[in-house]
This record gives C-alpha cells, sequence and structure tokens, in this order.
C-alpha cells in the first residue's frame, strides 16, 4: 500500500496545464453532462479510483493490489498515475477490485482482479495493465458491480460476463464458474443504459421501462418479491424511467423519473431509502414530494442526490462523514449545507466528490486511502509517532486489527478505530468508526487487556476475565459460535480467576493462577493445542500440566514458556513458525530446542520473536518482508540469535513488522514499513533492526494482522503510528464536512504554468517549470521522493519575487537514486514563510547501472542500479575475476579495488548487465 499525502496548507494554483496530482479530479468533473448524457469520464471502485482528461489521458489512484490501476504495477497510488500512453480514453467504470473503459474507436479494454472472468478477455488470469475485450468496436457504455459486467453496443445490444452465481448476468442461469467473455443476453436491441450492483444488475430501455435481475434478498430488484431473478424482470409498469443507480457494496436502488421525482427500494436498514423509516421496501416508493431531482448516486448504506436548484442532499448511514453535513444518520433527505451551486456529483467506497459551478471542486468522506485528494483532509499514514491525548497517564497497550485497547494506571480501559464487530466494546456496534478514544463499558478496575483481530480479551484486578468483540469462532468463551449481533459489551470468561491471556486470529489462550493452560474458539490448525481440530466455544485444557507461565497467540499458532524456562509450541507451521526445524503442524505443544532460559515469546503472521533470560534476541519463521531482522528476506526453520546484543526487554511480533525493546528504553523495528509502522518517519522496508527515534519507551503493542503500533512511553504518555485508515491512531480519518480540493477562485501567489520532470542522458533527471505571474514569491525547493511519500529537498532555485510576467525555470538532479519510478515535486516558498507543494511528477526509467565517481582515482566506487541481492564481479582488462561481492536490498554495491590493482580500464558486471570502469 502506498500513501503520498500534501501536508502543506493549500496546492500552487495550476494554470494552461494541468499537473498529475490533484487536478485529475477536476478536469473530468468539468465535463459532466445532464443524467441523459453524461460522459462516464470519472470511476470509484473499492478504495481506487479514475479519470479521464480532456486530452484523452486516463489517470487512476488509489488501491493496486490487483492491478486494478492497470499502470503495470501493484503499487498503491494516492496520487493519480498516467494509465499507459493511450490519448483516446472516452468512459471508464470500476468495479470492486477491477476496471472496464471504452475508447473513441469503441474498443473496450480491462484489468485488474480476473478470477471470475470479470475483465471479460477469455480468461481469469489478473491484469495489470489494459487488455482489450474481444475486438469489437462497437460498445457504447459499461456498467461495473462487484464482480461482474454490463456493457451497451450502438446497437442496442446488451451484454454480460463474470460473476453468474446469483444470476446478475440475465442470461438465464445461474453458475458459480467464471464467465469470461461477453454473452448477449436476450435479443432485445432497445436497452439505453445500465447499472451493476453487488450481486445484482438493472437497466432501463430507450422507452423507459426499468428491469432488474440477479439476487434478490433484501429486495433491491423492486419487483415486490425477494425472488432471485436469471433473466430480466420489468420493475412496475411505468414508461417514465430516466435515470437509475446501483452501487459497490449497495443493496438498494435509486431511480428518477422524467417528471422529477426520486424513488428507491430495496434495503433500509440505515435509512437509505430516505423514507424516514428502516423498513425494507420491495418495489420504488417515491421520496418526498420534490419533483426537482436531477441525479442521484447510491453508496454503501446511503444516498446522495443532486437538485435542480444545485442544492445537494444526503440520507443513510453516516459512519464516515459520507453524507456531509457533520451530523449522524439521516432517516430521510437533508441538505448538505446552504450552497446552492453544486452542479455535478460523483460517489465511491464512502467518500464523495462534487463541482460547484465556480469550478470548485469539494470532497468529504472516508479518506482512508487519500482518496479525498485534498491537502485539508485527514492524512491516512502515520510514519512518526504521534501523541494520543495529553491528560491520562497510560500503563499498557494492545492492538488488533484497525483498532486499539489501552489501559491507564487509575484502571480505565479506553478504545478507538473500527467497530464493525462490537470489538470498541462501548455497548453497541451501530457505529463502525470511532477514532476518538472511549471508556469501555464497565468499572475502571481493568489490570490488562490483550486483543486479537476483531475480538479482545481482558482482565480485571480481582482476577475475571472478560471477552467482547466478533464471537464467529466461538473466541469469546461464552459456549456460543455467533456474530449476530456481534459481543458489543464486556462478557465474563467463566467464574474461576485467571492470571495471563493472549488472544489470537479468532482464538483464544489464558492461564490460570495455578499454573494451568486453558484455549477455546478457531482450531483449523490445531492451534487451541488439545489434540484435535475442533472448535472449541468454552475453555478447555491444553493437556494437564500446571507449569505455564507465559503465551503467545498468532494466526493459527500458539507458543508457550513455561516455568522452567522450557519453550513450547504448536499448530500451524508452514513458515517454520513453530521454531522446530520443520513444516510439519502439531496438534499437541511440542518443546522448542533444549534450551530451559526462554523468558518471553512473541506470535505474529507466521514468524515469531523470543527473548532468553540473558537478554538476547531470538527469531524464525517467515521473513520475506525482512521482519525477522536478521538483515535478509531468509525464512527461519529454528531460532537464530539476532546480533550480541543482551539487552532486551520486550519483543512484539506484528503482520509483517517486528519491534523490540531494550533495557535502555530504546525501540527498534524491522520489517514491512507500507504503512509507515516502523515509525522512522519512512516507508522504506527493512530487513535489520533500527531505532524509533530518540524517547524513551516503556511498552509497545502491535497485532499479528495490524499495520499500526502504540506505544506507551516512560513518562506515561501514549503515542502511535502507522495505518489509520479507521481510526486506530485516534487521529481523524474523515471529513465530515466539504473539504476544498482546488480553490480556483481564489489567486494564489504563484500561477504555475507548467511543471515537468524528464530523464536527461542515462541517469539525470531534468526538472523545468514556468510561472505566469508571482507575488512575494522567494524560492522554488525541488523534492524527490522514492515512493510518492516522503520527500527530500535536492536542490533550490531562486524565485523572482514578485512579477507579473511570465517566467521559466530549470534544475538537473544530475545524480538520483538508480531505481525506476521517481517522484519529484515543487516546494514554493512566499517571503513570508509560508509554502505550497505543486502537483507531483513521476519519472519512469529503465534502470541501468551507473558507477560513482566513474573515473576512480582511489579504487574506491559505488555502483547503483543493480538487481538487489545478485552477484557484481571486477574484471580487469584481461578478463580475470579481480573483486567479488553482492548488490544489497537498494542495488547497491561497494566497491574497492585492490591496491594492487594497476590504473587502467576494468568492466564491473552485473548479471547480464556490464558497465565500464576507469581507474587512474
Amino acid at each position: 500500500m502506498e500513501y503520498a499525502y500534501t501536508s502543506s496548507r493549500r496546492e500552487m494554483r495550476a494554470g494552461k496545464y494541468w499537473g498529475a496530482g490533484m487536478g485529475w479530479l477536476l478536469l473530468l468533473l468539468l465535463e459532466l453532462l445532464p443524467i441523459s448524457g453524461r460522459a462516464q469520464t470519472v470511476a470509484a471502485g473499492n478504495g481506487f479510483s479514475f479519470s479521464i482528461h480532456p486530452d484523452g489521458t486516463l489517470w487512476g489512484s488509489g488501491f493496486n493490489t490487483n492491478g486494478q490501476l492497470g499502470d503495470g504495477t501493484g503499487i498503491s497510488r494516492t496520487l493519480p498515475v498516467r494509465i499507459g500512453t493511450a490519448t483516446t480514453w472516452q468512459r471508464v467504470a470500476s468495479g470492486s477490485a477491477f476496471t472496464q473503459a471504452i475508447r473513441t474507436d469503441g474498443s473496450l479494454w480491462s484489468w485488474g482482479r480476473n478470477d471470475r472472468g470479470e475483465l471479460g478477455d477469455g480468461t481469469t488470469s489478473n491484469r495489470n495493465t489494459p487488455v482489450r475485450v474481444g475486438t469489437a468496436s462497437d460498445w457504447r457504455s459499461v456498467a461495473v458491480g462487484a464482480t461482474h459486467t454490463l456493457a451497451i453496443k450502438t446497437d442496442g445490444t446488451l451484454w454480460t460476463w463474470g460473476r453468474n452465481d446469483q444470476g446478475q448476468l440475465g442470461n438465464g442461469t445461474a453458475s458459480s464458474t467464471s464467465n469470461p467473455t461477453p454473452v448477449q443476453v436476450g435479443t432485445d436491441t432497445d436497452w439505453q443504459s445500465a447499472a451493476a450492483g453487488q450481486l445484482h444488475s438493472l437497466a432501463i430501455k430507450t422507452n423507459g421501462t426499468l428491469w432488474a435481475w440477479g439476487f434478490n434478498g433484501d429486495s433491491q430488484l423492486g419487483d415486490g418479491t425477494t425472488t432471485q431473478r436469471l433473466a430480466p424482470v420489468q420493475i412496475s409498469t411505468a414508461t417514465t424511467w430516466r435515470h437509475v443507480a446501483a452501487g459497490l457494496g449497495a443493496l438498494h436502488g435509486v431511480a428518477i423519473r422524467t417528471d422529477g421525482t426520486l424513488w428507491t427500494w430495496g434495503r433500509n436498514v440505515n435509512n437509505q431509502l430516505g423514507d424516514g423509516t428502516t423498513t425494507v421496501r420491495r418495489s420504488p416508493v417515491q421520496i418526498g414530494t420534490a419533483t426537482t431531482w436531477q441525479q442521484a448516486t447510491v453508496g454503501p448504506n446511503y444516498t446522495v442526490a443532486l437538485r435542480t436548484d444545485g442544492t445537494l442532499w444526503g440520507w443513510g448511514n453516516n459512519d464516515y462523514g459520507q453524507l456531509g453535513d457533520g451530523t449522524t444518520n439521516q432517516p430521510t433527505p437533508a441538505q448538505m449545507g446552504t450552497e446552492t451551486t453544486w452542479q455535478a456529483l460523483v460517489t465511491g467506497n464512502y467518500q464523495n466528490l462534487a463541482q460547484r459551478t465556480d469550478q470548485s471542486v469539494w470532497a468529504w468522506g472516508w479518506n482512508s486511502n487519500g482518496q479525498l485528494g485534498s491537502p485539508d483532509a485527514p492524512n491516512p499514514l502515520r510514519a512518526t509517532p504521534t501523541q494520543i491525548g495529553s491528560g491520562l497517564t497510560w500503563a499498557t497497550a494492545a492492538v488488533g486489527n484497525d483498532y486499539t485497547l489501552a489501559t491507564t494506571t487509575a484502571g480505565e480501559l479506553l478504545s478507538w478505530g473500527e467497530n464493525i464487530s462490537g470489538q470498541l466494546g462501548r455497548g453497541s456496534a451501530l457505529k463502525a468508526l470511532l477514532h476518538t478514544p472511549g471508556a469501555v463499558t464497565g468499572a475502571a478496575t481493568w489490570q490488562s487487556a490483550a486483543a486479537g483481530q476483531r475480538h479482545n480479551m481482558a482482565l480485571r484486578t480481582d482476577g475475571t476475565l472478560w471477552a467482547w468483540g466478533n464471537n464467529g469462532s466461538g473466541q469469546t468463551g461464552q459456549g456460543t459460535a455467533f456474530n449476530n449481533p456481534p459481543v458489543s459489551t464486556p462478557v465474563q470468561v467463566g467464574t474461576t480467576p485467571w492470571q495471563r491471556m493472549s488472544a489470537g486470529q479468532e482464538f483464544t489462550l489464558a492461564i490460570r493462577p495455578d499454573g494451568t493452560l486453558w484455549a477455546w474458539g478457531l482450531n483449523s490448525n490445531g492451534q487451541l493445542g488439545d489434540n484435535s481440530i475442533t472448535q472449541r466455544t468454552a475453555p478447555v485444557q491444553v493437556g494437564t500440566e500446571a507449569d505455564w507461565q507465559q503465551v503467545a497467540a498468532g494466526i493459527g499458532f500458539s507458543l508457550g514458556v513455561k516455568t522452567d524456562g522450557t519453550l513450547w509450541s504448536w499448530g500451524l507451521n508452514g513458515n517454520g513458525q513453530l521454531g522446530d526445524g520443520t513444516t510439519t503442524q502439531r496438534l499437541v505443544p511440542a518443546q522448542v530446542g533444549v534450551a530451559t532460559d526462554w523468558r518471553q515469546v512473541a506470535a505474529g503472521s507466521g514468524f515469531v520473536l523470543a527473548l532468553r533470560t540473558d537478554g538476547t534476541l531470538w527469531v524464525w519463521g517467515a521473513n520475506g518482508n525482512g521482519q525477522l531482522g536478521d538483515g535478509t528476506t531468509t525464512q527461519r526453520l529454528a531460532p537464530v540469535q539476532i546480533g550480541t546484543a543482551a539487552t532486551w526487554q520486550q519483543v512484539v511480533a506484528a503482520a509483517g513488522h517486528s519491534l523490540a525493546l531494550r533495557t535502555d528504553g530504546s525501540l527498534w523495528a524491522t520489517g514491512l514499513n507500507s504503512s509507515g509502522q516502523l515509525g522512522d518517519g519512512t516507508t522504506i522496508q527493512r530487513t535489520s533492526f533500527t531505532r524509533v527515534g530518540t524517547a524513551t519507551w516503556h511498552a509497545v503493542a502491535s497485532g499479528p494482522t495490524a499495520a499500526h503500533v502504540v506505544a506507551v512511553q516512560a513518562n506515561g504518555s501514549l503515542w502511535a503510528w502507522g495505518l489509520n485508515n479507521y481510526g486506530q491512531t485516534a487521529q481523524e480519518i474523515t471529513a465530515p464536512a466539504p473539504v476544498l480540493v482546488f480553490p480556483l477562485s481564489t489567486p494564489l501567489p504563484v500561477e504555475l504554468m507548467q511543471f515537468s520532470a524528464m530523464p536527461e542522458g542515462l541517469q539525470a533527471v531534468r526538472l523545468n517549470w514556468a510561472t505566469a505571474s508571482e507575488v512575494n514569491s522567494a524560492h522554488f525547493e525541488v523534492q524527490r521522493s522514492l515512493d510518492g511519500r516522503t520527500f527530500v529537498a535536492v536542490g533550490t532555485v531562486a524565485a523572482a519575487g514578485s512579477s507579473m510576467a511570465s517566467r521559466r525555470y530549470t534544475l538537473l538532479d544530475a545524480w538520483p537514486p538508480a531505481v525506476a519510478v521517481l517522484y519529484y515535486r515543487l516546494r514554493q516558498v512566499d517571503q513570508d514563510g509560508t509554502f505550497s507543494y505543486s502537483p507531483v511528477r513521476v519519472v519512469s526509467r529503465t534502470t541501468v547501472l551507473y558507477l560513482y565517481p566513474n573515473p576512480a582515482s582511489n579504487g574506491a566506487v559505488t555502483l547503483m542500479g543493480a538487481p538487489p541481492g545478485t552477484a557484481v564481479m571486477v574484471l580487469d582488462a584481461l578478463g580475470r575475476p579481480v573483486l567479488r561481492t553482492t548488490a544489497d536490498a537498494t542495488g547497491t554495491a561497494r566497491l574497492l579495488l585492490p591496491a594492487a590493482q594497476l590504473a587502467g580500464l576494468y568492466l564491473v558486471r552485473c548479471g547480464a548487465q556490464a558497465v565500464r570502469l576507469l581507474r587512474q
């Protein structure tokens, strides 16, 4: 996951040329037409977005794990990147993890996830660049659901493909098999428009009739029933329908008639129908009496609509601020503010964008991936520790998947973050996101807490154990397995006292004061250690021993330390996480080695960290992200020591990263860092432990499925960093009212006409920019980034001060790192010290080997641009090897020719590439 967040108070005003930064949103919305003829120039999928610029280029941002951005990578982006080189894109539509787009020649292209054949290219293979759908050149429009596609040709025929287990393709069948090629729906040639929902489809014909098919469990088809339909059925007898909307995750429908009335149907548990009730409607019902509805959009559990008088309205769920009015859920249409100049609207997954008549663009709602595109929106990533509150003295913390628990020295237990399973323990799961810390229900006598994926255990000072959150596998220990409704208030586990506990992914381990070990919950991999794979909904004893001291629950496996210092493990072992030298699953505890001096163990996602009584640190298991901290990404099947330090005090194993605390209070981290979870101010992955700042820490917490960290400093203050997509670092992540994306009506000190970054020669990058006018402008700072998130200055150019004449500037970045992609931006600084950022420019290069310095006077030279981990060899003029080494994880190798080697020409070879070196 890649984040690129602009932290300045404003963006430079764009003039003649629009950048690849946030201008993409406005340029598309400028083209929005009335509903009947509006081009599909903007699309919103599940966490990603697309837009087509007036020049026909296509740009995308957001999630990209399945290649759904189509940029040839799997790197998620929060700044738009251009998709390919085509300049003929006309329409675009996005689904859950894939995209379809039409070019001006009528050809249809697709990319992204394809396990259900949703791309329509005849395969089920994912694509990270656009591939053509067949050879037809007469596609007119396309609509995309979660995993299926609808498309209409210029002859009025309707075609579908992708997932069809609910009959959503409308071809008269329902099958779990993939449908990877377009199939015509019936023989009709009068289809006008279509909309695709989660598992259903809606369409309007040229005669004004409305049709629906697919899943209908929530009456989302609007045909008066809950009966699944395998082929199109007409909805009501009306012949005046002109617009219909469906959406990802939405189980309701919205449509507008030619008389301007608005109608809704389907699921209504969150008031998304807008009729003032939570009653499901099996057929369309009119909402109010207004006859001025112009456009409607559908999001998960909510609806947003635009009227002809320029007012904007919303209703339904508002957990993510998506209604834009700063309030709670709305049962009926409520106006968003008093503005009367709204003219276009698009809706994504809990976020919305809208344009006013002055051409300014505004955004609001969830900003989990920076999708709002505004510098005034909350940051979804914290790469350095951020303090949580200041009025409490904190004692311990526990971290779940997307939420956090923490205790104070006064015995209070507070929670914040995601709450979809009631895991915050505040008595309700109706509010999905709560970023502000709030008390867990119950008396303030809490001693410690443990967080699993979405369930929790907490120990009170009287020794009683309490549980809440997800209980789908019986992990709360109540003798049942259910999650509807979730356990949103702490419930006691048994009546006997407990001493220690650990919560894993859907299972729990706990030790009683007599030293016996008990387990319950999911057991598909033998992680409960009771010699079975049977799920347990109430505590069962693990063996008969009464000498357990500490336990750790991970994802599908468990570990425990006994009072005699021996270490034991059981459960899943595919990555060698049991540490017994094998990858064999264990259904009962088995001893790890013969050592008798183990003190603490931590279980992560397929890997383990452990401490011995002598203060040494040992690791084993999965290591693909460098989470073991041994300087490699090599899997370890048995414990290996990290360095020689003997001052380690506490260890934490998380999803793909690790943390360790030393006796001097210093905190160290290694592994995956794509969300800033290492807290070092970057998003660069580490394979060795790197210190987190200079503070003195007391305790640290993360989780086997978490990408964020919470820690307590020695002074009792609480700090958090890493991913914040659900407010789990206690920082706001929604914009509950519109925030300005493009302030076109307010001139800024610098009007930027042009800014480009282009490769020059083998290694350098040339930056050119021009301004139309400047007011009190001091200088421009050129900044470079390797990941689009963390920028460093590479040079400064003096500005013109105040000038109404156009100015041109240039700067050469002569020796940037030899990587395939670089990001550049300008930081324009005013004479009063205030500043603004330009849009970001992306430079893609063919990675080449280069040496610096070259020629070399003393034989010391640095090789850059090599494939990480590849062998490097230096040959003399006769082809004889004189030096061998290996490129590090950044593709860099330090070369020092032996002093005996004479001046002359040498060849540095790395794989199939080679570069000449001249020694003087």
